[in-house]
């Protein structure tokens, strides 16, 4: 199957494209590297009238520091990340994420922004920003806004982006030299979506401790008494602990998922603390 037909911009600037999103009064739809939003349009999932293309657009590609965050332009993809393009995104979470998201291909063409705003709830960016306590960087005709990442994504496919808004930039902090981190996904094989995934950071200097769970019904959930008490032992908790903290935040899960998920918390952890159990 093929796409309905629709009218298609690739605009030259920022300006133009958030005019071309108020214009078309909520019967546009945001491309930016085409890897969510293609294969939805293939399968006549979204029919829209036009189509706006911001993956060119300059203002939407760059990694600059903004105090003690890091803005990541929402065309930055993910390829681009993996390689280590960007000097500030290099050799850190952000960089193992990327190069575990789906296939190479895909890598080359997807980017950050696109993922966020089509909010898959195993897509790998929504848990690693929902970890990290991301700021969304959201404009319009009407002027720019930052949403925190835990209120921008509000369920399933679902986020704060309303008609003739679009995602601008992602703006992480900037962890110190003691930062710690670990990321880990169930995947039936490479390149799938991830089944149960477990993002964790902990940065004392930014007195940051989060683990977060993903790959959920909807939006990815915290558990932060689980995180302050790694923090506070500054050990890996006994498998009990984890699956007691597990089971307390996804009460509605059966025994098959409540134990893929208890795994990735554990062995999300096992990076951090006994890293040669990681692999």
């Amino acid at each position: 199957m093929k796409a309905a037909s629709f009218d298609y911009q690739r605009p030259a600037i920022l300006k133009d494209a958030l005019r071309a999103l108020a214009d078309a009064g909520g019967a546009a739809k945001v491309m930016g590297g085409g890897q969510s939003l293609g294969p939805m349009l293939n399968l006549r999932l979204t029919r829209p009238k036009q189509v706006v293309d911001v993956s060119a657009l300059a203002e939407l590609r760059q990694v600059a520091v903004e105090g003690d965050l890091l803005r990541i332009g929402a065309a930055v993809t993910h390829a681009e990340i993996e390689d280590g393009v960007h000097p500030l995104l290099r050799e850190g979470l952000l960089q193992s994420v990327a190069g575990g998201i789906a296939y190479r291909a895909i890598r080359n063409r997807g980017t950050v922004g696109g993922s966020l705003a089509h909010a898959d709830p195993a897509a790998d960016w929504v848990l690693a920003m929902a970890a990290l306590g991301a700021q969304i960087e959201i404009a319009s005709t009407a002027g720019t806004r930052r949403v925190p990442m835990e209120r921008f994504m509000q369920g399933a496919y679902t986020t704060d982006l309303a008609d003739g808004d679009l995602l601008t930039a992602v703006l992480v902090p900037r962890l110190g030299p003691a930062a710690r981190w670990g990321y880990f996904k169930f995947c039936r094989k490479t390149g799938e979506f991830a089944e149960a995934s477990c993002a964790a950071v902990f940065d004392p200097s930014r007195k940051l401790a989060r683990i977060v769970l993903g790959a959920l019904d909807g939006a990815p959930q915290a558990l932060p008494a689980l995180a302050a008490q790694v923090a506070r032992d500054a050990a890996m908790p006994s498998r009990d602990t984890l699956r007691s903290a597990v089971a307390a935040a996804l009460p509605a899960k059966d025994a098959v998922d409540l134990k893929l998920m208890v795994a990735a918390v554990e062995r999300c952890l096992h990076q951090i603390f006994i890293p040669e159990l990681s692999t």
